[in-house]
């Protein structure tokens, strides 16, 4: 991708895809999003339908519902991801549990939200999304998987934490505090493509499929976090 698009594809509105089998519930996530930074770029009943037009329309965000009738979200999600790495997944569920959270993080979930959420929530929940941030911030993350002795699917990368340079440890804790690509870079002052240059890096050298995996490993190698910026 040149880098031309790549600011084009930036600048423009964030793409959603809805994917939930109560039209209901699709139609009030649309108007919810109706605003001028967000586009509803189309809307999926069941999974299946779901991997079909992440292909062709290549949203930026996926809205998706847990329960669905032919396959689960989070099991939607690990196939999705598998197909799109790049399109960033966010669970939507009626309940809110630790363990589905743990599961749906593990698939390559980038966010998890309740249904019941307030519209300023959903609306910049996929802003932050779209900017190249996460829902779940650091101390979610101990709780998870720290606290609860849980292994997971992806903890062998923990020892490549000592391949990155200084700049991605930095990078690294700020992206596991929750910050979005433009926070880190103001943070550091650096660019924002110096700061998605940074994470892609550490990504790969995790061997993860996202921010957010690669976040939990960081918690699981006990990299120190310190204060928050936000804080």
């Amino acid at each position: 991708m040149s880098t031309d698009h790549q600011t084009q594809r930036q600048n423009s509105p964030a793409r959603v895809l809805l994917v939930d089998d109560h039209p209901v519930v699709r139609q009030g996530l649309r108007a919810m999003l109706n605003v001028p930074d967000i586009e509803v770029v189309g809307e999926a009943t069941c999974a299946g339908e779901a991997l079909a037009l992440v292909a062709t329309l290549k949203p930026d965000v996926v809205l998706m519902d847990v329960h669905m009738p032919d396959m689960d979200g989070i099991a939607a999600t690990s196939a999705l991801k598998s197909e799109a790495p790049t399109a960033a997944v966010i669970i939507i569920t009626g309940v809110e549990s630790k363990e589905q959270l743990r599961r749906a993080i593990e698939a390559g979930a980038t966010g998890y939200l309740v249904k019941g959420m307030s519209r300023d929530v959903l609306i910049e929940a996929v802003r932050v999304i779209k900017e190249g941030g996460s829902l779940i911030d650091a101390r979610a993350l101990s709780e998870i998987f720290l606290e609860n002795g849980t292994n997971g699917a992806f903890g062998a990368g923990t020892h490549n934490v000592g391949a990155l340079s200084p700049r991605e440890l930095q990078v690294l804790r700020l992206l596991s505090a929750g910050l979005t690509n433009k926070e880190i870079a103001r943070e550091m002052n650096y660019s924002v493509g110096t700061v998605k240059n940074a994470v892609q890096r550490i990504i790969e050298k995790f061997g993860v499929a996202d921010r957010t995996q690669a976040a939990v490993l960081a918690v699981r190698a006990g990299l120190d976090m310190g204060d928050s910026p936000r804080a």
